[in-house]
């Protein structure tokens, strides 16, 4: 099997975003493809990478959708499955005023669940360079088994393992199963994307750094990311650490998709100069193109669809050293 730059598993699904008002009043949605799995992937894709994405969808108007679109923008689907009984995971996207988001998930259950261990393909895993997860295949018993076979096999292989715990507190029986299966992703993982809030809720630190000490006191992962909205974002490696100030935007719509933007990027700079040896030139210069990438992402509605170029990305960033 042709080998790929990176495979991702977990959930697609579509994201229904706020997009004005009817002429009664009432809100009106757009059904925008989604899921943060293939939000990495897009971007990905969009810069030049080859990818695959591991999922399932219902057999139904959205799963159709969702496959046309994965395609649509250069992602192989040989191994989304569609679901004949279970429909396709929706969420409802609450944008509030500075752009920040609030969802509603209509997944009890939803296809993305369905993912079985059985339907986990071991070759295609064999042939990734980077295996990149969240927990929201790990929210029930038999997608989380899927997704630990999946972990198993790409660690054997020898790939680079990529995790981003995304928590959304209501698709979880309980905080403490949450919080389980992200210190899961932790041991396996080599690099960690992990949002402000989500580093505060698993270390009970509110200081970033003493955050990730804790982390790093527990599991040896060779790179840390620490995404901070409009701070910016960090980067943890090897004792030290970088920061990179954010792009900030008075065109910004809404968030959906910035961080899942955000990890894809550094996952393509990591394919370019492997995770040996960075300095501090490289991990300012990663954190800089994938701050600035994210920052484009939230001019739009949606993500999957949406993703910048090469040339855009690096656009923005001349013209932010113009400013200076």
């Amino acid at each position: 099997m042709e080998q790929v730059d990176v495979t991702a598993l977990g959930e697609l699904l579509i994201d229904f975003t706020e997009h004005g008002a009817s002429a009664q009043g009432n809100p009106l949605y757009e059904a925008n493809p989604g899921g943060a799995p293939c939000n990495v992937l897009a971007i990905l894709a969009k810069l030049g990478c080859r990818t695959a994405f591991i999922g399932k969808v219902g057999r139904d108007f959205f799963g159709e959708q969702l496959k046309e679109a994965v395609r649509e923008v250069g992602i192989q689907t040989d191994f989304l499955y569609m679901d004949e009984r279970v429909h396709t995971t929706l969420a409802m996207v609450h944008t509030f005023a500075d752009g920040d988001r609030d969802f509603s998930f209509y997944r009890n259950p939803g296809a993305d669940m369905m993912l079985t261990r059985e339907e986990v393909p071991e070759e295609r895993l064999k042939n990734t360079r980077i295996f990149h997860f969240g927990t929201l295949s790990m929210t029930h018993e038999g997608v989380r088994s899927a997704t630990k076979a999946a972990v198993e096999v790409v660690k054997a292989a020898g790939a680079v393992i990529s995790f981003d715990p995304n928590l959304r507190p209501p698709l979880w029986e309980s905080l403490d199963i949450a919080r389980e299966q992200v210190l899961y992703g932790l041991s396996q993982c080599d690099i960690l994307k992990i949002s402000d809030n989500e580093i505060q809720w698993l270390t009970g630190e509110e200081d970033f750094t003493k955050g990730v000490d804790w982390i790093l006191s527990r599991y040896s992962i060779p790179l840390i990311l620490v995404s901070m909205g409009k701070a910016g974002s960090r980067a943890y490696y090897r004792g030290k650490m970088v920061e990179a100030a954010p792009f900030l935007r008075d065109d910004t719509i809404e968030t959906t998709g910035a961080g899942d933007t955000f990890c894809g990027c550094v996952l393509y700079y990591i394919l370019k100069h492997g995770l040996l040896g960075l300095s501090d030139e490289n991990l300012l210069e990663m954190l800089t193109f994938a701050n600035s990438a994210a920052s484009l992402v939230t001019t739009k509605k949606g993500a999957l669809k949406v993703m910048p170029s090469r040339e855009e990305i690096e656009a923005e960033i001349k013209k932010d050293k113009e400013k200076c």
